[in-house]
């Protein structure tokens, strides 16, 4: 795919740029210049030390980025300084190139804007032109591979527009320090804090999720008691498998009496056995720091880790990963599975070579016809003013700082 304009790059019309090594591109592009050359550059990940994001702005041609092996969306990014138009952007692939990708331009490296996207890149050089869009940030999202396995590379990304003065010497200035990458799963402390500060908001009302062991109340969905970090219900064996281990870790706690009576109801919605008194004790053991790393546990091991696993294998990224546990957390992992396995018939997996924003559209889309099949679930803000939220500006990262609405309150992190 080569091409001398954006609009006969959407067409499929191609044609090869020429221009002699010596000859600055910025001096064939008119008023354009180059506005990249020697600018921090960080990637999703990189194969090696040797082939990190840096070297896409480096003006080396002699060096690359290539990304890490396996399914799913990378990304490549460039740091302009301030805030710039960018009209131009000329990629160099190197044998393995993205036969999906966007351009996308942020102003914060947060939220994201598409410039241009493709489904058909051949690789090569890329020339794309005709770009109207103005950040401090230019990325590329590489979105599906050319190959069945390996994953993208890329030896050069310059972009063009009329610049903060005169045209920028190609002589190959390289950073004078490189910014280690920036993306991490959601398994990364800050990403996990975040996600369960999210969940946290949805669950409790609050971005302090810590404050939520003793959180128990029924919310009239069907599930007797729902309580704690995730709402572990009555209903649902969660609960019951909450209080068993710890009464086997601490068998003289205020709960283990309780254990008969959620054996009894576990499955239905009915409080038999478990009354007021019941939900006191469960506030009580929030005091206890062993009752609270149970709760932690169980979560992890019921619900996030699952979760992240199924995401990963799927080739989604932090949003994507979050997506699924918050799915988990509402409706089961087995809920999750049902969700994802419509949300597969509708648009291909990363993993299956699909555009991960087609996909996880396709999975929110999903998740809330789940939601309003129940009149307890019907509100689907944590969904629709939230994840999607995320989803639209192109914060498959999760990257903070983040503002979201959950039933009408707002939330920042």
């Amino acid at each position: 795919m080569r091409s001398q304009g954006g609009s006969l790059l959407a067409a499929g019309i191609g044609a090869v740029l020429l221009v002699p090594p010596a000859v600055g591109l910025a001096a064939v592009g008119g008023a354009d210049v180059l506005i990249s050359q020697g600018r921090p550059a960080v990637s999703s990940s990189a194969a090696s030390v040797a082939w990190t994001g840096r070297a896409v702005a480096d003006g080396d041609g002699r060096t690359r980025w290539m990304s890490a092996t396996g399914p799913g969306t990378q990304w490549v990014q460039i740091d302009l300084g301030a805030a710039q138009e960018v009209h131009r952007v000329h990629l160099t692939w190197a044998k393995v190139y993205a036969k999906a990708y966007r351009l996308q331009i942020s102003q914060n490296g947060s939220v994201w804007t598409d410039l241009f996207r493709t489904e058909s890149s051949n690789g090569g050089a890329d020339d794309v032109r005709g770009l109207h869009g103005s950040g401090r940030y230019l990325r590329l999202l590489a979105t599906r591979r050319s190959v069945a396995s390996g994953g993208y590379s890329l030896w050069e990304m310059r972009a063009y527009g009329p610049g903060p003065s005169g045209p920028v010497a190609e002589s190959g200035r390289v950073p004078s320090a490189a910014v280690p990458a920036a993306a991490a799963d959601l398994t990364a402390a800050p990403k996990k804090e975040t996600a369960l500060e999210l969940v946290a908001s949805a669950e409790n009302s609050t971005l302090d999720w810590r404050s939520s062991y003793g959180y128990i109340e029924d919310i009239g969905d069907g599930r007797g008691w729902t309580g704690g970090l995730v709402g572990f219900t009555s209903g649902t064996s969660d609960m019951l498998g909450v209080v068993a281990a710890y009464t086997r870790r601490k068998p003289s706690n205020g709960l283990a009496r309780y254990l008969p009576a959620l054996r009894r109801v576990d499955g239905t919605d009915s409080h038999a056995g478990l009354g007021t008194s019941f939900a006191a004790a469960w506030r009580a053991a929030a005091a206890d720091p062993v009752f609270r790393k149970v709760q932690e546990e169980a979560r992890d091991r019921i619900y996030f880790d699952p979760a992240v696993r199924l995401a990963k294998s799927d080739g989604l990224r932090a949003l994507g990963q979050f997506a699924y546990y918050d799915a988990a957390v509402m409706h089961g992992p087995d809920g999750l599975r049902e969700i994802r396995g419509r949300a597969a018939r509708a648009a291909r997996t990363p993993g299956q070579g699909g555009d991960e924003i087609a996909y996880l559209t396709a999975f929110l889309n999903a998740r809330a016809a789940e939601m309003r099949t129940e009149a307890a679930h019907s509100d689907t803000s944590r969904v629709e003013t939230a994840q999607r939220v995320f989803l639209r500006a192109g914060n498959l990262d999760l990257t903070t700082p983040l503002s979201w609405k959950v039933y009408g309150d707002a939330y920042s992190s």
